[in-house]
Parts: C-alpha cells; sequence; structure tokens
C-alpha cells in the first residue's frame, strides 16, 4: 500500500480527497520503503521487504482499491532498477491519475511458473484479531473473508485462531486473488468453507487468455463438493454508468451458468453513482440466466465426473472398491449431520455414483492446476495419494450415506414433479450437499434451535447456521419450531412454504429428514387449503436409502 496522508470523516472512513496524483506516460517513478513523505515523483510503500522482492524488468501495478486495472485510476509500471534495496525505479507505461487509497500489485514475471519472491506478511495482523476478538462480543459472526489466501496453512491458521477465541460456528471464505493461491488450490478447497474468486487480482497475475478457464474450472471444483463459490467484478462501468456494457451483462449471465452462488460487487456500490440500479440489474440478470440453466446436465455431469474419480483411482492403485474399509470410506461425515456404513463386503460399486465431495474436489484441482502452468500437481496419478494415516485425505471416492440421500432426493423430486425440497439440517452440510445438483425447486432448510452449554453457560444455537445457507444457491434457510414429532415441524413448513407462494395445494414435496442413526427420503403431498400435508394412506412413508 502507498503511505499517504489522511483524514478521518464524521462517518468514520478514512479520506484522501485533494491528493490526486498525475502520472504521464514514460514518466520516472520512485517506489520506496524509506520513511519519506508522499510526492508526484516518490511513492512510499508500507511493506519493508518491497524492494528486496523486484527485478529489473517486473512489472507492478498501481490502483485505487477496488477499481477494474481499466480506468484512469489503474497505473503500470516497469521496474527499471533497485537501487540500495529501498528504492525501485519505474517507467510509467500508461496515464493516469492515481486518486483515494492506492494499493500495490506485484505481478508475477513468468506465464508459466511461479517464479516471484513472495511475500511474508502474516495473514491476520494482530490488528486484525483484536477486531475480530471485539466483535464477537457483541456479534454473532457468520463468516470471514480470508483475503490473500495463499496457502492451505493460511486457512488452518485463521481456524485455529477462530476456534481459540470461541468462534467455532465461524466460517471461513479463502479468497483466491494470485497464482500461488492457484497453485494450491486443491488444499485450500479442502479446508475452507467456501471460495471467492477475486477476479481483478487474479486477472493481473494471470494470462488473459487464460482466466475464462481458471473461472470455470474453479467454480466446477466447488460445486463438485458442494461449497459456495463467489466471483467478484462484474460490473465495474456501473459505478459511474446506470447501466452495464453487453460484455458484463454476458460475463453475469456465463457466472451463473457456470454455477457460481453469489455475486460480489466492489466499487459499484462502496463509491459508485448508481449502487441500487448496480444491484437491481445483477439481479434481473441472474434470474433470466436461472430459467434456461440445464438442470438435468448439470446433475448428470456430477455423476459422471464421480465415475471418472472412481475408475481414475482404481486404474492407479489396482484397489477395488470392496477393499475399502468402512473405516476408511466414512470420511469426516460423522461431524456432519449423519454417519456413513462402508460398502457392503464383495458388492461392487454401481457404475455411476457420486463421490465423496473432498475427494471430487483434489481430482478436480489437479486438473485444473495442469491448465494453469508445467509448475503445477502434474498429473491425475497425485489422485491416488494417501495421508499419513492411509486416508485418501478426507475420504474414500467411494459413496457415502449423506451423498447418496442427497443425490436420491433430487432424483426423486426431478421424477414425481415436486414443487419444493425440504432439508431437516443442524449444521447445513446436508442442505449443501442436497443443493449442490442444483434441483430446479427450492430447497427450504429447516433448522432447529438446540441449547447447548459449555458448563458455565447455556446457548441458543441455530440462527447463524441458518444465516450461513443463504450464500448456498437454492437455500432457503427457516427457524423451525422444536416439536415431538418430525411431521409437525414438516407440516409448518410446507404452511409457511404455502404462504410465501412457494408451493400450492396438492403440490409434491420431498423430504429428508434423519430418524435416529438414519436419514431417509419422504415424498408427501400438500393438502388441499396448502396448510400442511395431505393425510393420505400410503402418502408420507420414508423410503430409506441403503
Amino acid at each position: 500500500m502507498i503511505r499517504r496522508p489522511f483524514r478521518i470523516e464524521a462517518d468514520g472512513w478514512p479520506n484522501q480527497a485533494g491528493q490526486e496524483i498525475s502520472v504521464k506516460m514514460g514518466q520516472t517513478l520512485t517506489l520506496t520503503t524509506r520513511d519519506v513523505e508522499c510526492t508526484d515523483t516518490v511513492l512510499p510503500v508500507t511493506y519493508s521487504k518491497f524492494a528486496g522482492m523486484m527485478e529489473s524488468g517486473d512489472t507492478l501495478y498501481v490502483g485505487r482499491y477496488l477499481v477494474s486495472g481499466a480506468d484512469s485510476a489503474s497505473l503500470y509500471l516497469e521496474v527499471i532498477e533497485v537501487i540500495d534495496d529501498c528504492d525501485v525505479v519505474c517507467v510509467a507505461k500508461n496515464e493516469a491519475l492515481l486518486d483515494g487509497l492506492l494499493t500495490v500489485f506485484h505481478v508475477e514475471r513468468s506465464s508459466d511458473e511461479l517464479l516471484n519472491l513472495q511475500n511474508d506478511l502474516p495473514l491476520l495482523s494482530e490488528y486484525d484479531k483484536e477486531c475480530l476478538i471485539s466483535l464477537a462480543l457483541d456479534y454473532e459472526i457468520d463468516f470471514i473473508s480470508l483475503s490473500y489466501t495463499r496457502t492451505v496453512d493460511d486457512v488452518i491458521e485463521a481456524r485455529a485462531f477462530l476456534d481459540a477465541v470461541g468462534l467455532h460456528n465461524t466460517k471461513i471464505f479463502a479468497k483466491l486473488e494470485s497464482r500461488q493461491s492457484l497453485l494450491n488450490f486443491k488444499g485450500i478447497l479442502n479446508e475452507a468453507d467456501g471460495i471467492i474468486i477475486s477476479r481483478g487480482n487474479l486477472g493481473l497475475d494471470c494470462l488473459p487468455e487464460k482466466m475464462a478457464l481458471v473461472q470455470k474450472t474453479l467454480i466446477q471444483s466447488c460445486n463438485l463438493v458442494g461449497k459456495p463459490v463467489l466471483i467478484t467484478r462484474v460490473v465495474d462501468t456501473m459505478a459511474v454508468s446506470p447501466r452495464p456494457t453487453r460484455a458484463e451483462a454476458t460475463d453475469v449471465a456465463n457466472a451463473v451458468l457456470d454455477g457460481v452462488d453469489g455475486i460480489l460487487l466492489g466499487q459499484e456500490t462502496l463509491r459508485g453513482f448508481f449502487p441500487i440500479e448496480s444491484v437491481q440489474t445483477l439481479v434481473s440478470i441472474a434470474r433470466q440466466a436461472e430459467k434456461v440453466f440445464d438442470h438435468h446436465y448439470h446433475f448428470d455431469h456430477l455423476l459422471d465426473t464421480a465415475y471418472e474419480v472412481e475408475e481414475g483411482y482404481y486404474q492407479t492403485t489396482g484397489q477395488s472398491p470392496e477393499a475399502i474399509s468402512p473405516q476408511s470410506s466414512q470420511g469426516d461425515l460423522s461431524d456432519t449431520d449423519g454417519a456413513h456404513d462402508g460398502p457392503t463386503p464383495g458388492r461392487r460399486a454401481p457404475r455411476r455414483i457420486p463421490s465423496n465431495e473432498s475427494f471430487s474436489s483434489l481430482s478436480l484441482a489437479i486438473k485444473a492446476m495442469t491448465r494453469f502452468g508445467p509448475s503445477s500437481y502434474g498429473n491425475l496419478q497425485g489422485m491416488a495419494k494417501s495421508d499419513s494415516n492411509g486416508r485418501l485425505y478426507h475420504g474414500s471416492p467411494y459413496i457415502s450415506k449423506l451423498e447418496s440421500i442427497s443425490s436420491s432426493a433430487v432424483r426423486a423430486a426431478d421424477k414425481v414433479g415436486a414443487s419444493l425440497i425440504v432439508v431437516y439440517t443442524h449444521t447445513g452440510r446436508t442442505a449443501q450437499l442436497v443443493a449442490k445438483y442444483r434441483p430446479p425447486m427450492p430447497i427450504l432448510t429447516l433448522v432447529v434451535p438446540r441449547l447447548v452449554s459449555d458448563s458455565l453457560k447455556w446457548k441458543l444455537e441455530g440462527r447463524h447456521n441458518a444465516r450461513q445457507c443463504l450464500l448456498t444457491r437454492g437455500l432457503i434457510p427457516m427457524l423451525a419450531t422444536p416439536q415431538p414429532h418430525g411431521d409437525t415441524v414438516l407440516s409448518e413448513a410446507i404452511s409457511a412454504a404455502s404462504r410465501m407462494g412457494i408451493v400450492n395445494p396438492n403440490n409434491h414435496v420431498v423430504a429428508v429428514q434423519r430418524i435416529h442413526e438414519d436419514f431417509c427420503v419422504k415424498i408427501v403431498s400438500v393438502d388441499a387449503m396448502g396448510a400442511g400435508i395431505k393425510r393420505t394412506l400410503n402418502v408420507g412413508k420414508c423410503v430409506p436409502l441403503v
């Protein structure tokens, strides 16, 4: 970041207005780590090791926070020389008018490898940690966005800190902003609760012709594991214009068709002149794209990909599905919404089965990395690698009970023409697995609040789980009143869905619920009044899947 004086406005927001820096093409500028004042030709940088990372010929990008990279506040510099390990002399490659909070981005010098010296800054500064602790005293923190995530260690370190300060339920969204994060994507995806694709910074660190492929592959990987993925930088021109360009409108629609769960706006709503119009435009484009989304292709694609992963594993290791022990195929499902049974001894798995989400993420990440450069993870043989415990990362590639229930619920809803899927959940993981198959009907996620104790006090949990479901595409979270009988909760949920206009009288509803230690899929019908379940013989019976 460029160190410049600023003033704090009445609303607490820093302001650097009146300090514009005009730069001409071919002009020489010096970025320095010395403690000097900022001038039109000398820009002091806050990172003390900045000069040691530079080499002659490197490209630097200087721009206002949340600019698009193609406007008047964007400056590209070429490094000419480094003097005394503190001054970096550069030449401007374009004209620019720099204003506001200025950040510096070191563009990767290689088009194929990771050659830049990476910074050693902690991902969470001490100030960041103090702020999180302070906020947690008054608010329930549902998510943190982990900007500039570089490796899986960054996510693990953040998770350890959150757990240490009592934020066990806070979910981590890893923000991918550099090529380093792409090369470490498989580990990041395994540990993070969601992914944010920061297309602005990634666009600086990746070749333009590869960005579309990078985006599609990252989104596909997140879809396969059932983890939400968000993208940034979609309608930049709406910061100054009430209407997006045709390219931007097409970009938003393509992102929805690719499978993103959400879109983040930046300067359009931070300092743009048309924040409301920006949101309305995005919603309108997304709704139109949703109408032509191929739900059946998406469902079949997930199952086909899972089979490819299974077959690739079998060919690489020579190990058959029945050779996997129940312990190794259990994965981490005991920590979600249900248990897992191993495959039946002596039986081959069916040809098309959904794989465990973690294994799918690894395979797709490996495939993706081979497209980003030769320094990546090589070929699909890496899929067969086991960790020190002998497990295939976080689970087996073969079908799990929870995955089977989720895919079967979507298939059943499609076959009977259901208007709604209802999922009972505690952590939201079951609902996410159902949502990953992108059914055409909405998914009402029932979260029943529960009292928990830390031996000192009682706490009501459940609200944050419901809110966290909002970032997964297709989920409509709803807090349910605890009832002694599950059908009562389901009837109330259907009644609420009827009031919202989601279901009509005599529509079918598919419910996924847990009975003791088993999951089942139940198909019910809405009564003639739209106020609950139709009580008819043989309707509403559970169909257990084993």
